[in-house]
């Protein structure tokens, strides 16, 4: 499959996880890629693992947090990809709770929504004129969480998610008239590096999804390739949960009632 065939595509925090899985999906059908991570070893070492398999990979340190590097990144993708068509914005920071609302610090508040709303603003304000100049194939797609419509903890990340699915509204309506789609994925919960030390509790939240399972970064890059692809030409301004049937059910409500009437 070759949907991305001489499309220029951006993905930020694409060093591991879902990032990297979403390079790796679009490299594989034909996109010229730029991987870009806050940890430039991260980076490097996807690019060259996509570069190998698909030879259509360069990198940049940058995570979206300071407008110098974004400029940067976009004018990197015009000079030697001629263009952007797609922006993945999938950079994000998540801090944890404190014990109490109100025993927490702002540092770490303003960081969450610094990396992730401030900056896929940042990087959807500064490449939206290249975009424009490719109608009909220029996306953005938005990385945004199951956090955005249930209660699952992190105040400032969930907080900020929310406000990434409005923006992906708004942008998407602004955006239209100059042939750019805007559209987010809602990941549930999905086995990265996150969760490399916790095993077990993958396993546990496994029984929480109607389908059985946790997500896998493939799982999302899939999405996100449709969303990104002119297979989804007639799509803008949704947010798509790509979450196992999480968000649809109670499963736990559901057993308990089940064991009631029992």
């Amino acid at each position: 499959m070759t949907r991305f065939s001489g499309y220029a595509v951006l993905v930020t925090g694409a060093g591991q996880g879902i990032g990297e899985a979403i390079a790796r999906r679009v490299a594989a059908e034909g996109a010229r890629v730029l991987v870009t991570d806050r940890g430039g070893g991260r980076a490097e070492h996807a690019a060259g693992a996509i570069g190998a398999a698909a030879g259509a990979a360069a990198t940049l340190e940058f995570g979206g947090t300071d407008s110098a590097a974004v400029r940067a990144a976009i004018a990197y993708a015009a000079e030697n990809f001629g263009g952007l068509h797609v922006l993945v914005n999938n950079a994000y920071a998540a801090h944890p709770d404190p014990p109490r609302f109100e025993s927490g610090q702002e540092p770490p508040w303003y960081e969450d929504f610094e990396v992730t709303l401030h900056g896929a603003a940042r990087c959807a304000r500064t490449a939206l004129p290249l975009l424009a100049a490719a109608p009909g194939r220029a996306a953005i797609v938005n990385i945004g969480s199951v956090n955005a419509e249930r209660h699952y903890g992190g105040h400032a990340y969930s907080a900020a998610k929310a406000a990434l699915v409005s923006l992906t509204r708004t942008l998407a309506v602004e955006s239209a008239a100059r042939g750019v789609r805007v559209n987010l994925v809602e990941p549930g919960t999905v086995r990265t590096a996150v969760w490399a030390e916790r095993p077990e509790a993958l396993a546990r939240l496994a029984g929480h999804y109607p389908l059985g399972r946790v997500g896998e970064p493939d799982d999302v890059a899939a999405a996100v390739a449709f969303l990104a692809s002119r297979d989804a030409a007639w799509i803008t301004g949704v947010s798509l949960p790509v979450d196992g049937g999480l968000l649809a059910s109670h499963l736990a409500m559901s057993r308990d009632i089940a064991d009631s009437e029992a």
